[in-house]
């Protein structure tokens, strides 16, 4: 049974993987910051969202140059979405994502998956939405997202890897044609969790996943609250 299991061992690398000397990681913040600032509007809420993701992308970094080894390979699939919100019939519509997916192993246990994905999310509103004045009625809205997950990949085997972690996207489409005023409906950013299962044959990869929005993606009708939320299955693989 500990086959199934992390070793302290590993838990260590991680560990080590991710210390990062407080110090140099406040001169890296501060390189970065102008880059990843273009995704984020200037707010405190905002602000802690993107030393986050400016962490991680130095994790990626920090992780690289430990790894054991490294793979890269495409994916594409389904993916069933829905906004959830008064103002959308409650049910998932049929749409697509695609994209390229890099995986660094520390061990033969753990690893780190970031991924570059083009997904497609599409919805409709409801005959009478709340907010009439605002949103219009029973209109198909398109949802383009280039979303960057970072995974923390888990092997309870060789065939089946454990995947969770954070997602951030940015939205392509935000819209203005959902509004009667024509002012952008949703907001250019979205995060998101992630959790999910994978298939792993020989250079095949077979994977199902869940990913539910964390923030509120909505820029009108405040008073509700959209969030996203996505089942995405689909075959990946790897090219080397």
């Amino acid at each position: 049974m500990s086959h199934f299991f992390i070793k302290k061992k590993e838990l260590n690398i991680l560990a080590t993987t991710l210390q990062i000397n407080l110090d140099s990681f406040d001169l890296m913040l501060s390189a970065l910051n102008p880059i990843f600032g273009a995704f984020f509007v200037n707010t405190t809420e905002n602000t802690i969202m993107k030393k986050l993701y400016i962490a991680l992308f130095l994790l990626c970094a920090g992780t690289f140059a430990k790894a054991q080894s490294f793979h890269f390979g495409l994916k594409a699939g389904p993916n069933l979405g829905k906004i959830s919100g008064e103002s959308f019939k409650d049910g998932f519509e049929w749409g697509y994502q695609a994209g390229a997916w890099a995986t660094l192993d520390i061990s033969d246990k753990i690893g780190i998956q970031p991924e570059v994905v083009f997904s497609q999310t599409n919805t409709k509103t409801v005959s009478n939405p709340t907010f009439g004045e605002t949103i219009k009625p029973d209109f198909k809205a398109h949802l383009n997202y280039m979303s960057i997950p970072i995974l923390l990949n888990i092997n309870a085997s060789d065939l089946l890897t454990l995947q969770v972690g954070p997602q951030f996207s940015i939205n392509t489409s935000k819209g203005s044609d959902l509004v009667q005023s024509g002012k952008d409906a949703f907001k250019s950013g979205d995060v998101a969790a992630v959790g999910g299962l994978q298939l792993n044959l020989n250079k095949f990869r077979i994977y199902g996943r869940y990913v539910v929005g964390l923030s509120k993606i909505n820029d009108v009708a405040d008073q509700e609250k959209w969030r996203s939320q996505n089942i995405q299955f689909g075959l990946g693989y790897k090219i080397w």
